[in-house]
């Protein structure tokens, strides 16, 4: 049995999919069992449970042999946040696989480190380090921003005007992967146990500003309106201004800033440390995967 936290997510549905097409026995732990789709409850086991309760995480190991975490807390509901599900949830989970002599795959993010200035890339190292002191076999994946999550934002920000909304300038490069792609080495991952004790990292085959990214989006909707923006100095005043009263907007500011300024394009020519190496797809091949799903409204005059 395979237990995927966060199975309902960006990266957790597609990886669930892939189990469930080898024919595995997947478990999916999520806190909405409303939001798994998929019909082939055969193969298909749901928890409904939060990461952050611990005996919620034991009920879901029974019988698991491996632990995959695709969870995460930058701007989730009910009080949850990086610290809370990314460290301490994956702590749970972690614990509770090592209780039970299963392996973990924990998918993580480009940049992790303890000195990093966003709270996620520090609490997912958090857990990282908890991982390879933990006794039991494990994986850590890391990953950069993935291009459906963006061009699922670029779709819902475009609204009845036809404009999305890009945070900052927008002329940073910076480098995308497809969530496929990640699912795919996670896959690979979770059943070719030769990757244990080792930190794979996946790279897209392309560094993309935002505005570039934005104007592919609204090429393939069939809208000519450019992108608008929201300025350095305002994203500066949410990272502070909000974070006691709205602190998931907070977070999100600061880390619009740093896609914004930073250094996004580092390791961009690394390849993947697993063999055989999943293709990596481009953005136009994603986009051409998700034209069904694009919006064709033309901005007001």
């Amino acid at each position: 049995m395979i237990l995927v936290a966060g199975g309902t997510g960006t990266l957790g549905s597609r990886l669930v999919r892939r189990l469930l097409d080898r024919g595995l026995s997947v478990r999916v732990l999520t806190r909405d069992a409303g939001r798994v789709a998929d019909p082939r409850r055969d193969t298909l086991d749901v928890v409904e449970g939060d990461v952050r309760d611990r005996a919620a995480v034991a009920r879901a190991m029974k019988g698991v042999q491996t632990v995959v975490s695709a969870v995460h807390g930058l701007v989730g509901t009910g009080g949850s946040s990086p610290a809370s599900v990314d460290r301490d949830g994956n702590a749970n989970l972690i614990d509770a696989a090592a209780a039970g002599g299963a392996s973990v795959v924990l998918v993580s993010v480009e940049g992790a480190s303890p000195d990093s200035p966003l709270e996620l890339s520090r609490m997912k190292y958090a857990a990282e380090e908890h991982l390879r002191g933990s006794g039991t076999a494990w994986t850590v994946v890391r990953a950069p921003a993935y291009l459906e999550t963006y061009i699922r934002l670029f779709e819902e920000t475009a609204g009845r005007w036809g404009r999305p909304l890009v945070f900052g300038r927008g002329d940073n490069p910076i480098n995308f992967v497809s969530a496929d792609d990640v699912a795919a080495l996670v896959e690979h991952t979770v059943t070719d146990r030769s990757g244990r004790g080792s930190v794979l990292e996946i790279r897209g085959p392309e560094c993309l500003t935002l505005n570039q990214l934005a104007e592919a989006v609204q090429k393939a909707a069939g809208r000519a309106g450019r992108p608008r923006h929201v300025p350095r100095p305002m994203l500066r005043v949410m990272a502070v201004g909000m974070k006691p009263f709205r602190p998931a907007m907070a977070r999100l500011a600061q880390m619009a800033l740093m896609m914004d300024t930073a250094d996004m394009t580092a390791g961009a020519d690394r390849v993947v440390a697993a063999e055989p190496q999943p293709p990596t797809q481009s953005l136009s091949e994603v986009l051409a995967t998700h034209a069904s799903t694009l919006s064709t409204t033309q901005p007001l005059s």
